[in-house]
């Protein structure tokens, strides 16, 4: 079966204005963003991608068009299903506000229990996620054969939530991965089952480094804004 190639989007001016975005419109890559969203055809330019599905959402279609320029042939394809969380009432909200909602504490630590008002539950994204990806798993091994690669461009919980269902871990352990902006998580597809070969590659290890400020012991929920 495939190889996925999981790409989170480009950091977003929501991530660096500490807004929960979910499915905002006009949501757009940040300066750093493009920056990294120009630098992914040269970091995946080993790799042949047979196909390429991206979320609706507007800072991954930003982050796959310099791919898609360098690649004219490739085909794209749009997948709500690999859209954002749907946050409801939370959606463009300040993190630092939903900090202290009752539900955040759900989130972090029983996230298969939290719903968010007005939206969905996390356990709904993650089955939709991964229903997605094992549709395509069929549809591109019957176009391209058992060793085609594809690319998913999508959100950080989506992508955390997938690596958590090849990995066999329950969603209320999803919280402990973590994928930064522009990140490359692969995971190889087999008959009986997924190996996860790559997990938040960002091509340096700046995020490594001491921050001036520590970093939160929460899970960011959306993914975070990744180094500074």
């Amino acid at each position: 079966m495939p190889t996925l190639i999981l790409v989170r989007h480009g950091r977003s001016t929501a991530n660096t204005a500490g807004l929960l975005a979910g499915w905002t419109p006009g949501v757009a890559l940040d300066e750093r963003g493009t920056a990294q969203a120009a630098a992914l055809p040269g970091r995946l330019a080993a790799l042949p991608i047979s196909e390429a599905v991206v979320s609706p959402l507007q800072r991954c279609q930003e982050t796959v068009q310099p791919l898609l320029d360098a690649r004219p042939g490739l085909r794209v394809h749009t997948d709500e299903r690999i859209g954002e969380c749907h946050y409801g009432d939370w959606s463009g909200r300040k993190l630092a506000e939903l900090k202290d909602e009752p539900l955040m504490e759900v989130v972090q630590a029983h996230p298969s229990a939290a719903a968010f008002p007005g939206g969905e539950s996390m356990r709904a994204m993650q089955t939709r996620a991964a229903e997605a990806v094992r549709e395509w798993n069929a549809r591109v091994e019957r176009d391209h054969g058992p060793d085609a690669v594809y690319l998913m461009c999508s959100h950080g919980d989506i992508i955390k939530s997938l690596v958590a269902d090849a990995l066999g871990l329950h969603l209320d352990l999803f919280q402990r991965i973590s994928v930064e902006p522009c990140s490359v998580t692969a995971i190889r597809y087999t008959r009986l089952r997924p190996y996860l070969v790559r997990l938040g590659d960002t091509g340096d290890l700046a995020s490594l480094a001491p921050r001036e400020t520590s970093p939160e012991d929460d899970a960011p929920v959306g993914g975070g804004a990744g180094a500074p």
